[in-house]
């Protein structure tokens, strides 16, 4: 796995989650970045890396709390 590029996919699903159109783009967008940690983070508990937790933590983010333009989303 090519974490660059997956950690570079994650920020763009979170960048244009803060600027969508409408809540549904936002919502789809926020769960396309959970699914990305969900692989990031597989990756890395595979590999014993200690990082893994916080990915572990941001798969499970409920995207439903975090509103737009949130200090979260970031």
């Amino acid at each position: 796995m090519d974490l660059n590029h997956q950690y570079a996919q994650h920020q763009r699903a979170l960048m244009g989650a803060d600027c969508a159109a409408n809540d549904d783009d936002r919502l789809a967008k926020l769960a396309k970045a959970s699914h990305i940690a969900g692989r990031i983070s597989k990756f890395q508990h595979g590999l014993g890396a200690a990082a893994a937790c916080a990915w572990s933590k941001a798969q499970f983010a409920n995207p439903a709390t975090l509103t737009k333009g949130s200090k979260a989303a970031h």
